[in-house]
């Protein structure tokens, strides 16, 4: 389990691509915090590190991961946004994020607004019923507010400390990101479809 509080943005070494998936090598300051059977969410997505050592670390992504998430389109050179997994004891200054990507949204806009940035995502109407305005999300790994919703857009608004600890200092327009959606909302509308689909067809 993660927070969305970014702890480092790592570079992309390496990335090994075979029918059967990747293997990451990706070189950070946190790779001495990191051993071989750890759980690290790479912009968002929960990876176990299969060795470490040296400033770098490796682990796998498998064929459903690379097609369901940006880190697909990876290459040597792209910089991720990095977390370690929660502590017991540590603080959740963010929201409660599992790591488990529910899809992808492209870049509609980005803003500028006074010393923040504002950005705007297009993410899959399923994945949009689960947003709430001043509600939670988690995009490429990183706890947002959603600060407004769309018929087909959801926005934040990003602080210069957002911009200046993660990938999103260089966001554009056309670019993908990650999108989980709030725990707690994913499990409000699995417990009330069934009384919804029932008052639908009475």
């Amino acid at each position: 389990m993660f927070t969305g509080l970014i702890a480092d943005v790592g570079t992309v070494a390496a990335l090994d691509r075979t029918d059967v998936g990747a293997r990451l090598r990706i070189e950070t300051a946190l790779a001495g915090e990191v051993a071989r059977g750890d759980s690290v969410a790479v912009n968002g997505v929960c990876l176990t590190a299969t060795e470490a050592g040296g400033g770098s670390f490796a682990a796998e992504a498998m064929n459903e991961t690379l097609s369901v998430t940006s880190l697909g389109p990876l290459g040597q050179g792209s910089r991720v946004n990095l977390e370690l997994a929660l502590r017991a004891s540590d603080r959740l200054g963010g929201h409660i994020v599992q790591g488990h990507v529910d899809g992808t949204a492209e870049v509609v806009g980005v803003v500028p607004d006074g010393f923040a940035r504002r950005v705007r995502v297009r993410p899959a109407p399923e994945l949009l019923a689960l947003a709430v305005e001043k509600g939670s999300v988690a995009l490429d790994g990183v706890s947002l507010t959603i600060s407004a919703l769309g018929d087909d857009f959801l926005e934040v608004s990003l602080i210069p400390e957002t911009l200046e600890r993660t990938t999103f200092a260089e966001i554009d327009v056309g670019d993908v990101v990650n999108v989980e959606a709030d725990v707690v909302a994913k499990y409000v509308q699995r417990s009330v479809s069934p009384w919804a689909t029932r008052k639908e067809a009475g």
